[in-house]
């Protein structure tokens, strides 16, 4: 959940899984795996083969009517441990962060950075189209919440 003391448009949120970090890195490390647990991402469509660091792609994304493109690139890849994903378009960078538990689980945190701020066009386009940066951030806030929900049942399921 985002804080008072957490940078603007940061989001944060972690789940305890019951499943071995290798489980649940195989699920969030691919990036066409997206739609099974996203709020807002419809398609993913790598631009090559098995997701790796580097690995660009064209999302489909939706809010209920509306639906958008981005584009995306994987500036981390670190196997079982980390994976993070920057948004072109607004240049976020929304990183799964993976912690094996002592029962042999995993501790999954997913954050929304916001490094650079975001573009004069993101905070256009949330503003005249998303009901502004507030409201968007504590939809997407829940979404995260909502996913790792996702990731979770996913994970331990098999």
């Amino acid at each position: 959940m985002t804080t008072d003391s957490a940078p603007v448009g940061a989001i944060e949120s972690s789940i305890e899984i019951d499943a071995p970090p290798a489980r649940v890195w195989e699920i969030v490390s691919e990036v066409r795996n997206a739609p099974q647990w996203s709020s807002q991402a419809v398609k993913v469509i790598p631009l090559g083969g098995r997701t790796t660091a580097g690995t660009r792609a064209l999302n489909i994304n939706r809010r209920g009517p509306i639906l958008w493109p981005t584009t995306s690139r994987v500036v981390g890849f670190e196997p079982g441990r980390r994976f993070a994903n920057r948004i072109s378009e607004n240049t976020t960078v929304w990183v799964f962060e993976l912690e094996p538990t002592a029962g042999g689980g995993t501790r999954l945190t997913e954050r929304r950075e916001v490094p650079a701020g975001l573009t004069f066009v993101s905070r256009f386009l949330t503003d005249t189209v998303f009901g502004g940066q507030k409201s968007f951030t504590t939809e997407l806030d829940r979404g995260v919440s909502t996913s790792l929900q996702r990731i979770k049942a996913l994970a331990e399921r098999g």
